[in-house]
């Protein structure tokens, strides 16, 4: 069965939940991966060198563990729905201001406050997802609602190739105030969580006593917890050691023009969308840990093709291979965490997991673009070997670790798996 077909499934309810998830992680992403295609850019501007604005990068991945921790509790406290419509309207009001931002210092304050917010949207849009549909569905929804991340870049990389010349780097981070209209379409065609309905006596509860509960819930499952954070610092340094730092390789190793750069982007992320929709679905019949390990493996072979190549052909062929098997293994990651998490804190357990391993892995942008200029800008050694390396423990994570494929939300009881 397609993915398409799948979805038609759905009820209308059930589709405008799914799709409000999805564009609010497409739209998300959109407004991060824009920093990635203008770091040569804001560094001419502020004076100041590549490796100082990649930690902009790193403090918006280290602060989206807060983020996941605060809109997390607030979902579990007072819905998925009216948390994750602050969520949109948060990061893109960052992102608008990110445009006008008058100093280095002052951008990387503003980066600092969309990690909050990006930190926040994906677990609730994943929970909410995946609390609204049927349990033989989650795959293909995951997988859907995975590919979020590589559309949100792609249309970053669209966007960077067609208008940056025009509007250039303020102007881009403008254009991604546009989410903001989103809010518009969560509140008129998105319902909340069934599950979170099924439970709504304990809105009644305080905040405080609320988030007592939450601390006593993650204590009962910590080395579930502690398991769930290094497999996400694992998957979050596979994606972010393969993208991040990738526009800036063609445009400082290869010297290509925004064009030529936005075009190699594009394709790999055609790559990356097809990747998760085909794995997410593909793990409702073999397991989620199972095409995990096979689609990370993957990559091994392609790594020559992806950061050694010389010319845009070969490269941009590298980049649609690599990123099939990246985002093929980031296409289970949501169905995969919402079944293992608790289900008492499954607005806080995926997304702060999720960005605690965001946290470990925070520094790769600028930890990898100093190993690049520490070898003369060999942006190829530094992009291969991190590559290489993550997806080999990656792997090995996934292989060694626990699965509760199909489990019911209603109930605390996982259904035996394979």
């Amino acid at each position: 069965m397609s993915i398409l077909s799948d979805l038609r499934t759905l009820t209308p309810k059930q589709r405008n939940t799914v799709l409000a998830s999805y564009l609010g992680w497409t739209l998300d992403a959109f407004d991060f991966f824009i920093l990635v295609f203008v770091l040569k850019d804001v560094a001419a501007e502020f004076s100041t060198s590549v490796k100082t604005v990649s930690y902009a990068i790193a403090l918006t991945l280290m602060m989206r563990p807060v983020g996941a921790l605060v809109f997390g509790l607030a979902a579990d406290r007072f819905g998925r729905r009216p948390v994750l419509m602050a969520n949109v309207l948060f990061y893109s009001v960052m992102e608008l201001l990110s445009g006008f931002a008058p100093s280095m210092t002052a951008l990387l304050i503003l980066r600092v406050l969309f990690g909050i917010a990006m930190g926040g949207e994906w677990g609730i849009g994943a929970s909410l997802a995946m609390e609204s549909i049927p349990p033989r569905l989650r795959g293909p929804v995951s997988g859907l609602l995975q590919t979020g991340y590589p559309t949100g870049y792609l249309i970053a990389s669209v966007v960077f190739g067609l208008f940056f010349e025009q509007i250039g780097w303020r102007g881009m981070f403008i254009l991604g105030a546009a989410p903001a209209l989103l809010v518009l379409y969560i509140r008129r065609g998105v319902e909340e969580s069934p599950v979170f309905l099924a439970h709504a006596e304990k809105r009644a509860e305080g905040i405080i006593a609320h988030a007592k509960d939450m601390a006593r819930i993650g204590r009962k499952h910590i080395w579930l917890f502690l398991y769930s954070i290094l497999l996400m610092a694992a998957f979050n340094a596979f994606s972010h050691g393969t993208q991040d730092l990738y526009p800036t390789f063609l445009r400082e190793q290869h010297s290509f023009d925004a064009h030529s750069v936005g075009i190699i982007v594009v394709i790999g992320n055609i790559g990356a969308i097809i990747g998760g929709l085909t794995s997410g679905t593909l793990s409702e019949r073999f397991g989620r840990r199972r095409m995990i390990a096979t689609m990370a493996l993957l990559a091994l072979p392609v790594i020559p093709l992806w950061a050694y190549s010389s010319t845009p052909i070969f490269l941009a062929i590298g980049a649609f291979l690599i990123q099939i098997a990246v985002q093929g293994a980031w296409g289970i990651v949501p169905a995969h965490l919402n079944e293992l998490s608790p289900n008492e804190v499954r607005g806080t357990f995926p997304g702060f997991a999720y960005q605690l391993g965001n946290l470990i892995v925070s520094l790769a942008a600028p930890l990898q673009a100093a190993l690049a200029e520490g070898r003369g800008g060999d942006y190829s050694f530094a992009l291969a070997s991190v590559a290489a390396s993550v997806a080999v423990v990656l792997a090995l994570l996934a292989t060694l670790g626990v699965e509760k494929r199909g489990v019911a939300f209603t109930t605390t009881t996982p259904p035996p798996v394979d």
